[in-house]
Formats: C-alpha cells, sequence, structure tokens
C-alpha cells in the first residue's frame, strides 16, 4: 500500500500580545491552526462524536471518565486503507478540516479514513468542572498523548481495521510537536507523522523568535526595519516626560493614560510587548489565508508600507498608525496594556470566561512544560528590552501562584526536553 509520509518540524512559535483576546503565548485566538477556506460555500460537516476517554492515564486506581469530542470522515476510506488522524491542539477543533486542507487531498489519493481529536481542556472537551490549578495537573503534553493512545485502540477495536493498518498523525504548531512526539513515543500505533511547525525545543528564553520576525520583515526592505527601530527609540523618548506619556496615550489609543503614579514597570512592559506583538502576528500568519483571522487582510507587505510612508508623519506616527490598524480590525475601541487587568482575567478558572477558549490553558502549559517565551533580549535595537524572561516567570507567579516560580519552570523545561529528546528526536 503507497500513502505519504511526510515529517516537516519547523521551529516556529506566535508572538505573545496584550491584546490577549487575539494572541496569547505563542497562540492565536481559537489557536494557531485556524479554518481552511472553504472553495465551496454548499458542504455538510460532519457531526460531532464523542469519546469516553480516562482523565488520569498514568494512575491505574483512577478510573474516572470524562468525554472527549472528536470528528470523522470516512467518505473517501478504502478498504484496508490507512487512517489520518488530525491532532487537536491549542484551540477548539473546526469540523471544516474534515473536509478541505491537503490532509484531505491525502486522504482522496490514498483511500484514508479521516478522525479528528479535540485536545483535553480545549474547545468542547472539558475533563473537569473548571479550570483551577486543582484541574490543570491533567492538562499537560504526555496526557494528550495517552488520549491519542487510547483513541487509536479504541478505534482499531471499534471498526475492526486489520493489525496491519496505518496511522497516520497531522499537526501544526503545538499540534505539531504532539504529531511528533506521537510517532517517537507510540511508534507501535503510529506509522508516520506530518509535523507543520511544530517546536521541539522546549526553552524559557525563546529570544530567537524576534530575530526570526526582523529578518521576515528585512525580506520586504531594511527600510521597514529601520522605521521600528527609529519608532522605538522616539517612543522611549517621549515616555520620559508627561507630555510626550500624553501624546503616547492619545497616539496608541490607550485605554488608560500613562500616570507615573499609578503605571508600574509591568505595565510598560505590556506596552513594549504589544507594539512588538502587532509585527509577531503579522509575520506569523502572513498570507495564510485563514478564514477565521480578523486580521488576514493585513500582511507584512501592508504594514511595512505604512512604515515607509513619510507622509504619514514621524516613526512614531507610522508605529501608532499600524497599532490602529491591529486595533480596527479585531474591533477593539482602545489598547489595553495595564498588567492586572490581563493578569486579573487570566485568573478566571470558569468554562464560560473568554480565556477559557484556550488562553489560560496555553498559558499554564507554558509555564508548567514549555517556556516559549518570546522576549526582547535578542536584539534589543529594534524592540528594544523591556519584555525579558523574568516577566513572562513573574505572569506565572501571578496567575497560577507562587509555586510557579523559575524553579518550578527550570524543572519543567529540563524534564521536557528530557521525555521527548528536544531537537534530537
Amino acid at each position: 500500500m503507497r500513502f505519504l509520509l511526510l515529517l516537516l518540524v519547523v521551529l516556529h512559535i506566535a508572538s505573545f500580545s496584550i491584546a490577549w483576546r487575539n494572541f496569547m503565548r505563542g497562540r492565536g485566538r481559537n489557536g494557531n491552526l485556524g479554518e481552511p477556506i472553504l472553495s465551496s460555500e454548499d458542504y455538510n460537516p460532519p457531526e460531532e462524536q464523542w469519546f469516553a476517554q480516562l482523565l488520569d492515564h498514568f494512575n491505574p486506581t483512577d478510573i474516572r471518565m470524562w468525554m472527549q469530542r472528536y470528528f470523522i470522515n470516512s467518505d473517501y476510506y478504502k478498504l484496508n486503507g490507512p487512517i489520518f488522524l488530525m491532532i487537536g491542539a491549542e484551540g477548539e477543533v473546526k469540523p471544516k478540516w474534515l473536509v478541505e486542507g491537503l490532509w484531505i487531498d491525502y486522504a482522496k489519493e490514498f483511500g484514508a479514513m479521516c478522525f479528528h481529536l479535540e485536545h483535553r481542556f480545549y474547545g468542547k472537551s472539558h475533563p473537569t468542572v473548571d479550570l483551577n490549578v486543582k484541574n490543570l495537573v491533567y492538562l499537560n503534553s504526555e496526557q494528550a498523548l495517552a488520549d491519542l493512545a487510547y483513541f487509536i485502540h479504541a478505534v482499531n477495536i471499534a471498526y475492526k481495521f486489520p493489525n496491519d493498518t496505518k496511522w497516520v498523525v497531522f499537526g501544526g504548531s503545538y499540534g505539531g510537536s504532539l504529531a511528533a512526539w506521537m510517532r517517537a513515543k507510540y511508534p507501535h500505533l503510529v506509522h508516520g507523522a506530518v509535523s507543520a511547525s511544530g517546536p521541539l525545543l522546549a526553552q524559557i528564553d525563546f529570544q530567537e523568535y524576534y530575530v526570526v520576525v526582523e529578518d521576515a520583515l528585512r525580506q520586504h526592505s531594511q527600510q521597514c526595519v529601520d522605521a521600528i527601530a527609529d519608532a522605538n527609540v522616539e517612543f522611549h523618548a517621549m515616555l520620559r516626560h508627561l507630555v510626550g506619556q500624553k501624546k503616547l496615550a492619545e497616539k496608541f489609543r490607550l485605554c488608560d493614560p500613562i500616570d507615573p503614579g499609578h503605571t508600574k514597570k509591568t505595565d510598560i512592559s505590556n506596552l513594549y510587548e504589544s507594539l512588538a506583538g502587532n509585527f509577531a502576528s503579522v509575520v506569523q500568519y502572513n498570507k495564510d489565508n485563514r478564514q477565521d483571522s480578523k486580521t488576514v487582510n493585513i500582511t507584512v507587505d501592508i504594514v511595512c508600507d505604512v512604515l515607509a510612508d513619510d507622509k504619514l508623519g514621524r516613526s512614531v506616527d507610522r508605529l501608532a498608525y499600524v497599532n490602529s490598524m491591529i486595533l480596527n480590525a479585531t474591533k477593539e475601541k482602545c489598547l489595553d496594556y495595564r498588567y492586572i487587568n490581563m493578569i486579573h482575567a487570566l485568573r478566571n478558572v470558569t468554562w464560560a470566561s473568554e480565556q477559557a477558549e484556550g488562553g489560560r490553558q496555553w498559558m499554564y502549559q507554558t509555564c508548567t512544560e514549555f517556556g516559549f517565551f518570546q522576549t526582547s533580549t535578542a536584539r534589543p535595537k529594534l524592540f528594544s528590552d523591556t519584555f525579558p524572561a523574568d516577566f513572562f516567570v513573574e505572569q506565572c507567579v501571578d496567575i497560577f501562584g507562587p509555586k510557579y516560580n523559575l524553579d518550578l519552570l527550570n524543572s519543567a523545561i529540563t524534564r521536557t526536553n528530557l521525555l521527548y529528546g528536544a531537537l534530537n528526536l
């Protein structure tokens, strides 16, 4: 039986922005996978189905179960064909992926049956009553991989697939990491993995990310990069006096004025990171045609053309113009840079909260497994060295509690790389 086996692992993570409703710790709202653009509006999405899953795969005395959501497309399956499994990651799974996408083209070519399994604690797959830290202990990549293993085992039995049936897993971003790790950890169940943009090396200070962002902008023009650097110098100078602070609040549509008596260092770090995140998000999703993105039409070309346009004013004015483009596209009236507002929002443990779409969960995973903190420490000339690794570790402590500190994170990073092999996978 001939079928395609691909392994494309590209170290690639999105930026974090204050606009947590749109970006948070390496993920866009609703996850990094997005939705494919349908070739036709006339389509019938598959019905959601549910699988009884164990809460804790590593405690044989704990038999608590929960219902995990999945979708299936068997339209292209041929007898003894392979089984394709799209791995849900840090967001809700989308049934549109069962009718469009490159993996569906592969399914048509090789006669595969397709499954799409949602990641525990994301989307509608709620293993616990809320997102309290006592429940989030069951949210980690090891449990997610075991979910996949038990699901594959159950499907093999339910569909009476032959023993030599080949399973191929697919995933993008964190899902790409899971795909690669699934092939390595469960080779008796998974025979091939397609990993797109899957980071393999857990690290606290992922300073290389903004180097990639800068290089991507430079591919458009050096003028684009120079304009950002100049704007940040002007921005920093204006922060030093009251008149400049007032002008910045107006230009950048800040929800609250910059007040020396109330504005804290973490607020300013949040503000700087938000501005850097504007460019990181544009580079991350440049021309990817994702259907569910409000900023799909804001490309590197458009942003760099704005930054190069002297008619729009000084460099800092052009930086503010880009910020307004993002705010308008995401329908935000103003830029909330207050650190405490972000922390309070992410402390909400209810499934009904806006952060339950994945922001709090992914924050927890970065604080307890991966790090992946996109810091400003590599090239302070461009984005200013105002959001180092300590800034992100402080968020872990403030959101989840004092034990989620640097010591825990260092141990977690070491553990993750030992479990999966890091770049030696």
